[in-house]
């Protein structure tokens, strides 16, 4: 691979304040504009859990994401372990009897770190989602040595749930490259008035809140996300 303007982009790990707050759809629209706008990006999702799809991958996610960079890498690489129940690495370990594979986690995203320019890696649940019973995601965001992005939601009670995530990113020394608003609740806050809180009270920038849309196409995610997010800000 030749090198680009790009080439010295770090990673990010997209991770969120709870569980389906829209991780996948915000790594997804990150991978759609970033691969327009030139940069040779990658996915991963390196926990997946839930029902196997019958055909193509056994995670929808990892579907998604897969489609959106338009990468053609392994299965075992975007996506080194699936669990075939909804639950956490550590809940489908102690049920399962499935031992959560941390080190093919680990080897996997140096693999993907070679054959791309940076690689979006897709969380499980919130930062503090048990893998084993003293490790948890915000170890391995540790250990993969990359930026955080936050995604959050707009719901009452997601100050709080916001704040929580950045101070366990704090306490485990994670840099958090900015907070991402995924606005598809309705009711809550305002995402102005929220945005302006959630500065002031984490210090972490907002890199800008995104609409719900029904059209999950690469032309609408792509005019939403470079219109909605501050791109300059997120890969400084």
């Amino acid at each position: 691979m030749k090198p680009s303007k790009h080439s010295l982009l770090k990673s990010l790990f997209i991770t969120g304040t709870d569980t389906d707050v829209g991780k996948t759809y915000v790594a997804a629209g990150l991978a759609v504009t970033l691969r327009k706008i030139g940069v040779n990006v990658g996915v991963m999702k390196p926990f997946a859990a839930g029902t196997a799809q019958k055909k193509g991958f056994k995670s929808e996610d990892v579907e998604i994401l897969s489609k959106a960079a338009q990468v053609n890498d392994p299965e075992n690489l975007v996506n080194p372990q699936f669990f075939p129940i909804p639950a956490s690495p550590y809940t489908a370990w102690k049920t399962l009897k499935i031992k959560p594979k941390t080190s093919t986690v680990l080897s996997s995203f140096k693999r993907l770190s070679k054959l791309h320019e940076m690689i979006l890696v897709e969380g499980m649940g919130g930062v503090m989602t048990p893998i084993t019973d003293d490790y948890y995601i915000t170890n391995l965001i540790k250990d993969m040595k990359i930026p955080a992005v936050i995604v959050t939601r707009t719901k009452v009670g997601t100050v709080n749930h916001t704040l929580m995530t950045v101070k366990m990113c704090e306490k485990y020394r994670i840099p958090i490259r900015g907070i991402i608003i995924n606005d598809f609740d309705s009711g809550g806050y305002k995402t102005k008035e929220l945005a302006r809180d959630l500065k002031n009270l984490s210090k972490i920038p907002i890199l800008g809140s995104i609409p719900f849309i029904d059209d999950l196409s690469d032309s609408s995610l792509y005019k939403i996300f470079k219109k909605s997010i501050d791109f300059k800000l997120l890969l400084r």
